[in-house]
């Protein structure tokens, strides 16, 4: 290769070389980080936290911190016992036995005798709640000797249903359902992806590879939000969604790459020059594939929320990790073991691929039409997006047979509405006149408050309904706005949900800037075109649009929602529309750069901008229908939990893959690219220049040693 290759061209070359002539020592070499994944990477099911709605620095979050400071009382979990009349002699002899047990366990503050404490037994005599209120100020040890303690003691009171769950005992509940989830998730995928794998390679070789590369991508998964994990909180949802990721774009790349590694050994038996061809080339795209993926997600960097930003750290991580697995591992494997996977096969003049390019032509020639029906199709499906409602959501968002739902669901069946919701908590720090007192305890007739030991008096105001609902919401703007220079200050679930809320709308557009910046630039330096990313922008939008709005249609207006297993819930969880658009954004731009990369090549060979066009459809449209496929089923997969978030993140993904690798890749690509026609490829004379002296792009090696381990 002479010294003047672009940069690109040199990264992958040595890459490439690198593979092939010591392949056994970049196997070892990821074989010693899927160990320390799998072994020291799954110690993150331990460290998984609920909270996701906190926002440093606002005022919920810093009221919260300062009770941390002052209040004697900590967290508490709560039990709930059902089945037989609570006034049974026996049980209430249980029932204060362990109540009086579990008062004498270090680390407990206070626990209430329900049979005297006004609320806790239900009206109809059938369920009583037994509250158990923690320390303040333990540490992680101590705290989770108590509450397993009193669960313990709790969970052997001799009735029909016993169920003990909330505060920190509800994070290990959820991570130990997490972590079967993404285990029963691997065992229907890998499976099935393998079966699929098998009908595209027609051999067991090809077919078991994408999976080593799945098992680099889950690793990866592991290991990141394992090293996040020291250092922030990382929610429970961010197992499945980076693992469901990781899995399904290293088969992705893995497909991509293998496809090509079997195009270029029709040309040539020697495995070696076909690996270094196949990472020049193939390489180049899951390169620029990965780094958009990663661009994508630096949106959620923009976010101060602390579990958007580990999401979006922990999800580019593993990313890359597939991108370098992809391009080292991958190569590494087929030098050595590539020599006795089938090249494919040699086909007439025109049959491959010969539906994608009807398709192409068919777009091309009836452009005009097919942008006419197909953009405001999808504007249409796009609609319910207007009314889209973001909540934290409570215990109906997990599976029915959950600890915490299934003590949700008997509350709601025995106690009158809005019993165990979290009330909005008001801060009065010393200075504040007893008037305003006065009105914050006006606001509700259930208003509750204590006085701490450095004068702050705390209130507790029960809300009307949910605990995300508009009456609690509405109950903390009240607070906020009657308080006026009062030192006084608002935390609980609902104040989250509002500062969250109002972090959301006012970091958005800087996210979205930065975004649609980096994937401009990244697609230029691809393509040489400014034309093609904002092309390319404008298309992934629609297919993003229509895949949300699916997703509030079903989930917040709970159309065909019984269909997945879920309920409509009136709004989405907070967590899923801004993963959704990260990363189902980055994941267009996968199936794009598949496209544009054939397109790019048949040009530059034939100088025919629409022959181009069909080229690149025909040779790419199975590589980009089959991973699409594959990427369903992944998805589909981990939507087997049951955690409502998780569904609507799974849903909202699958739509987007599947909408954007049909209709907007094979349809609306080249009805548009007609219409542009040779202005698609058109920069300034500036730019032009730049892109021809630093863009990446690849060179087709003219020699490469032969490795002694390639066959």
């Amino acid at each position: 290769m002479s010294t003047d290759a672009p940069p690109g061209g040199t990264v992958l070359s040595t890459l490439a070389r690198a593979a092939t002539r010591r392949p056994l020592t970049v196997i070892l070499f990821w074989v010693l980080f899927l160990l320390l994944g799998f072994g020291l990477g799954t110690g993150v099911f331990g460290r998984l936290s609920d909270n996701v709605a906190e926002v440093p620095g606002t005022e919920s979050e810093a009221a919260a911190r300062y009770l941390d400071r002052v209040d004697p009382a900590g967290e508490s979990i709560t039990a709930v016992v059902e089945g037989v009349a609570v006034a049974d002699p026996g049980l209430r002899a249980q029932v204060e036995w362990a109540v009086t047990q579990v008062r004498t366990i270090a680390g407990v503050a206070a626990v209430p005798d329900p049979y005297a404490t006004p609320g806790l037994t239900a009206e109809d005599g059938r369920a009583l709640i037994i509250p158990v209120t923690l320390d303040g100020g333990l540490d992680d040890e101590a705290e989770e000797k108590a509450v397993d303690a009193a669960a313990a003691r709790i969970q052997r009171i001799d009735a029909p249903e016993v169920h003990v769950s909330g505060g920190p005992l509800l994070g290990t509940q959820i991570g130990e359902r997490a972590q079967a989830d993404v285990r029963n998730a691997e065992l229907i995928s890998l499976p099935v992806v393998l079966a699929l794998l098998l009908v595209v390679f027609g051999g067991l070789r090809a077919a078991a590879l994408p999976l080593v590369i799945a098992a680099s991508g889950i690793a990866g998964a592991f290991l990141a939000l394992f090293a996040f994990s020291e250092v922030t909180d990382i929610s429970v949802y961010a197992i499945q969604v980076t693992t469901m990721l990781g899995l399904g774009l290293a088969v992705d790349y893995a497909l991509l790459m293998l496809v090509r590694f079997r195009e270029e050994r029709r040309d040539t038996e020697d495995v070696a020059l076909a690996v270094h061809r196949t990472v020049t080339a193939a390489g180049r795209t899951v390169l620029f594939s990965g780094l958009t993926v990663a661009v994508s997600l630096t949106g959620l960097l923009v976010f101060p929320s602390t579990f958007l930003r580990s999401m979006g750290l922990a999800v580019a991580a593993v990313v890359v990790v597939d991108m370098l697995a992809a391009v080292t591992l991958l190569p590494a494997l087929l030098a050595r073991f590539g020599g006795r996977i089938a090249p494919a096969k040699v086909r007439p003049e025109g049959e491959e691929g010969r539906v994608f390019a009807r398709l192409a032509r068919f777009s091309a020639r009836n452009r005009v039409a097919v942008l006419a029906a197909v953009v405001p199709a999808l504007l249409v499906l796009a609609l319910p997006v207007a009314g889209m409602r973001i909540n934290l959501g409570d215990a109906q968002q997990l599976p029915s047979n959950t600890e915490a739902r299934r003590l949700y669901d008997t509350v709601g069946a025995h106690f009158p509405a809005g019993t165990g919701v979290s009330p909005v908590i008001v801060v009065l720090k010393p200075g504040t006149s007893a008037s305003t007192v006065d009105r914050i305890h006006a606001l509700s007739p259930r208003a509750v408050s204590r006085d701490l030991p450095d004068g702050t008096t705390v209130v507790e105001l029960p809300p009307a309904g949910s605990v995300d609902g508009k009456a609690a919401t509405d109950l903390v703007e009240r607070v906020r706005n009657l308080r006026g220079d009062e030192p006084v200050q608002v935390t609980g679930t609902a104040a989250r949900l509002v500062d969250f809320r109002a972090m959301l709308a006012d970091r958005a557009p800087w996210a979205a800037v930065t975004v649609l910046a980096g994937i401009f630039a990244l697609l230029f330096a691809f393509t040489g075109s400014v034309l093609l990313p904002l092309r390319t922008i404008a298309t992934t939008l629609l297919s993003l649009g229509a895949a949300l709005g699916a997703v509030v249609w079903v989930f917040q207006d709970g159309h065909l929602a019984g269909l997945l297993g879920a309920e409509g819930l009136g709004s989405l969880s907070l967590t899923a529309p801004p993963l959704i658009v990260a990363i189902a954004f980055g994941l267009a731009m996968d199936y794009e750069l598949f496209i544009l990369a054939r397109m790019r090549e048949a040009r530059q060979l034939t100088d025919d901008d629409r022959e181009a066009v069909v080229t690149g459809l025909r040779r790419s449209g199975r590589v980009v229908t089959c991973a699409a496929l594959l990427l369903a089923v992944v998805f589909g997969a981990f939507m087997t939990g049951g955690f409502s978030p998780i569904l609507q993140i799974g849903l909202g993904l699958t739509l987007a893959v599947l909408v954007d690798a049909t209709v907007v890749r094979m349809l609306l690509v080249p009805a548009t690219m007609a219409v542009l026609g040779r202005r698609a490829w058109w920069a300034p004379a500036a730019l032009r220049r730049a892109h021809e002296r630093f863009g990446l792009r690849e060179e087709q090696p003219t020699a490469v040693p032969r490795a002694t381990t390639s066959v």
